[in-house]
């Protein structure tokens, strides 16, 4: 089965363990649904955030969904001038029997500015 990249990205109003976490469950079980994917189709999962969300570590939020035996890291994005701040961004890699065109990729809460080549 071939292997896809999904992508996805959120925006936090704050720096706060309570909405980074309920902000990364949603845009996780946001990816997962609109794909057809089941946890165990899941490969490995890539969070990375701004320089300005330091509250926790966006894959401990992610590890609530149930996804203990999924490889998970995180990473801090490079600080560029102007960009948009409070954002977490996701990238998963699945065993998905489909077409790269045919992967939905997810922006949520203000996050659609990113890629609105791609947001739903």
């Amino acid at each position: 089965m071939p292997v896809r990249a999904l992508r996805g990205a959120t925006r936090l109003t704050a720096d706060d363990p309570a909405e980074m976490t309920e902000a990364v469950t949603e845009l996780v079980t946001a990816m997962l649904e609109r794909n057809g994917i089941s946890t165990d189709e899941l490969i490995s999962m890539i969070f990375t955030a701004t320089p300005d969300l330091v509250c926790m570590f966006p894959a401990a939020a992610a590890r609530g969904l149930g996804l203990g035996d999924v490889p998970l890291i995180c990473a801090q994005e490079i600080e560029v001038p102007g960009a948009l701040s409070r954002v977490v961004r996701v990238m998963a890699h699945a065993d998905l029997d489909r077409s790269r065109a045919e992967v939905v990729h997810v922006y949520l809460r203000g996050a659609e500015v990113l890629r609105q080549d791609l947001a739903q």
